[in-house]
């Protein structure tokens, strides 16, 4: 039995929790889709104030002509399910490769809204060998919720994840 409740009282500190739980549970197991179920929960438990969070994968899209983000494992509402590259923050971050941070996502051009009540997001991509493979998508009710702290603590997050996913 895992019971990985968090005590951390600083960002740092419950990033190192949060990747001490993801690395206990995915070590060893080749299962993507597994490893990403239980780091969605990890997030859902670890971090305060958000109404999503999990991850998109990088997909063919339905005609095979090029990649696009579609939907994995998650907690919260029901979500979009195909995201073009370039398109919103999840598709910024696949086509940039980098993390957004957005404090304010009804200023975000082209933000999509799968959830009317986000206000923010945090999305950061996932490489392997440089190229995207996943993001890992947080969402929250609250504007401006993330920080810098976030972003580098998901960002570990996501390469301790890049060849386990």
């Amino acid at each position: 039995m895992y019971d990985f409740t968090p005590t951390a009282t600083t960002a740092s500190e419950r990033y190192r929790e949060l990747l001490d739980a993801a690395d206990a549970l995915t070590a060893g197991e080749p299962d993507a889709v597994a490893n990403m179920a239980n780091v969605a929960a990890l997030l859902w438990a670890f971090l305060p104030d958000l109404n999503w969070a999990g991850f998109y994968r990088v997909a063919p899209t339905r005609d095979g002509a090029a990649s696009e983000l579609v939907l994995g494992p998650f907690v919260g509402r029901p979500a979009c399910i195909r995201i073009p590259f370039g398109k919103g923050v999840c598709g910024t971050a696949a086509q940039s490769r980098a993390a957004q941070l957005v404090a304010d996502v009804h200023a975000f051009p082209g933000h999509i809204a799968c959830d009317a009540a986000s206000r923010s997001e945090l999305v950061v991509p996932v490489l392997r060998d440089g190229a995207v493979i996943a993001v890992i998508d947080l969402d929250s009710p609250s504007p401006a919720r993330f920080t810098t702290a976030d972003t580098e603590g998901i960002t570990a997050l996501a390469a301790l994840l890049s060849p386990r996913i």
